[in-house]
């Protein structure tokens, strides 16, 4: 069965194994999510669910989402993301989805926003190394360097490394390992990090190609 959630990542901690091995581990709050809407292949074209999180007080969203929620019998959500399922005919509106859909010991895929660093130079973004800082280099000891040929052909050529926005793109970190499944809690704990800031929304779901 292919699985599939929103969570929120809380932060990153540390766990001892039965032999005493420690292993880093991130917090995610996953769930509980409620299915909206499915997609069938016979009436859209292909299998998929969009699931709800993060509940909201009503008066901060439109009538247009007031009315798709209420088709589903949800409460107020604020986070929606369409998971493409290939048996996502087993799934109803309105049923609910819990981090207890994962188990220990299960890989996943999980997908969030990286932590935004503003316009930064090519050291930040890029990991270039530095101009020697001797008599003669002069202050540029932080700039590019050379970005191009000479007449010809004139012209910074694209795909150029160079300082610009970095951060706030959408990363997917492949077969992650679930190493606890928390149900009171509602959290999941996985081995290793994961792309975002803390309070910031993540895309869970079984690894496609495991490890």
């Amino acid at each position: 069965m292919n699985k599939a959630i929103i969570g929120k990542k809380l932060g990153m901690t540390q766990v001892f194994l039965s032999d005493g091995t420690m292993i880093p581990v991130t917090v995610v709050k996953a769930g509980p999510c409620t299915v909206l809407q499915k997609k069938t292949v016979s009436r859209d074209g292909y299998s998929a669910i969009q699931l709800g999180f993060d509940e909201v007080a009503e008066k901060k969203l439109n009538k247009p989402i007031l009315g798709h929620l209420k088709v589903a019998n949800a409460k107020p959500l604020k986070v929606f993301k369409e998971f493409k399922l290939s048996d996502a005919e087993n799934y109803q509106p309105g049923q609910i989805v819990a981090c207890d859909v994962f188990n220990a010991d299960e890989f996943v895929d999980v997908t969030g926003t990286t932590k935004g660093r503003g316009f930064t130079g090519v050291i930040k973004r890029w990991n270039h190394h530095r101009l020697i800082e001797t008599h003669g280099v002069g202050p540029v000891h932080r700039q590019v360097g050379s970005l191009g040929a000479n007449s010809t052909p004139s012209r910074v050529l694209p795909g150029k490394k160079m300082p610009g926005q970095y951060g706030v793109e959408q990363v997917t970190i492949l077969n992650l390992k679930v190493v606890k499944v928390d149900k009171e809690r509602g959290v999941l704990l996985i081995k290793g990090a994961i792309p975002g800031a803390r309070n910031s929304v993540v895309y869970i779901r079984n690894a496609v190609k495991k490890a």
